[in-house]
């Protein structure tokens, strides 16, 4: 029996580690050089000997062990575009292989092989995502790019260039430290493909449920096909337009910008702190925004 462990501490302890070895200014992480000398010199008794791309079909990483278990295989789709997304895969699967390698000898992830499990109390999916994006974006460092300045996309995307990320994974990123409410949208053809709200946003009720609906984007969003000859992409409006139980006097900040390589928009919604929390009833459906319902499916590309 082993102990369990946990993405964020595991995660924070090989960046400290990196950190005295390289200094802060390491970024972006080497992330397939990392996993095979951090396997070679703290585990040697069973590292992640290959670390490869290849042309995969069905599934964006894997993590293999070979029959006696004393090696282990990591293999992304090379075919990816993005070298961001080939990056985080490679994140992922370490964080597997450092997080779960004693449950199982084989992990296929990636479109519909990856699956959160409404009902697992530690889904390893979402484990090794968190271990991924910490490793990748540690928050101190985080902060340090982004305290004292005013939140844009131009700066969300200075944070992506310096870790190697995509646009979007520097954006979810930020709103974890986000000094107030906000919520990240990506829609498509005017309808959100999903949405992410931090934990202020959500506890006030201001979030996206898809469990039964499809939520087409607001007709005044600076996103929706009515505003194409807007030529702005910050502006401040109602915030009931996007969220119909906040009060009438309630504003939000509203930026849009196209991720190209997804063919979807960004758009992150500011809000001021709450004035009242939603009323919560014993019988309402958990709490499940959009972007929950899109990692489920597989559809994510945070890479």
């Amino acid at each position: 029996m082993t102990d369990t462990k946990k993405p964020m501490a595991e995660a924070n302890r090989i960046s400290s580690m990196l950190n005295t070895v390289l200094g802060a200014d390491r970024f972006p992480v080497k992330v397939d050089e990392l996993a095979l000398e951090y396997s070679r010199q703290c585990l040697a008794d069973s590292p992640i000997d290959t670390v490869r791309g290849e042309d995969l079909e069905s599934f964006d990483g894997l993590l293999k062990a070979n029959k006696a278990r004393s090696k282990w295989l990591i293999l992304y789709n090379s075919a990816t575009p993005s070298e961001g997304r080939k990056r985080f895969t490679i994140a992922h699967e370490f964080g597997h292989y450092i997080l779960h390698r004693h449950q199982q000898d084989l992990f296929e992830c990636g479109d519909g092989d990856i699956e959160t499990g409404d009902n697992n109390e530690r889904d390893i999916e979402a484990e090794a995502d968190l271990f991924a994006s910490t490793l990748l974006m540690p928050l101190d460092d985080f902060r340090r790019q982004v305290d004292g300045q005013p939140v844009s996309f131009d700066l969300l995307g200075h944070c992506a260039d310096r870790y190697g990320v995509s646009l979007t994974a520097a954006a979810l990123r930020w709103t974890e430290i986000a000094p107030r409410r906000a919520v990240l949208v990506a829609s498509r053809d005017d309808h959100m493909l999903w949405a992410k709200s931090n934990k202020a946003a959500l506890k006030s009720g201001a979030y996206f449920a898809t469990r039964k609906n499809t939520i087409e984007l607001p007709h005044d969003a600076l996103a929706h096909s009515y505003n194409a000859f807007d030529m702005c992409d910050n502006r401040t409006g109602r915030a009931q337009s996007w969220f119909a139980r906040e009060p009438a006097s309630m504003p939000v900040t509203e930026m849009t910008r196209v991720a190209g390589q997804y063919d979807y928009t960004l758009t992150l919604l500011l809000l001021p702190e709450a004035e009242w929390q939603g009323a919560r009833h014993d019988d309402e459906e958990p709490e499940e925004d959009t972007y929950d319902r899109f990692i489920r499916n597989g559809q994510y590309p945070v890479r």
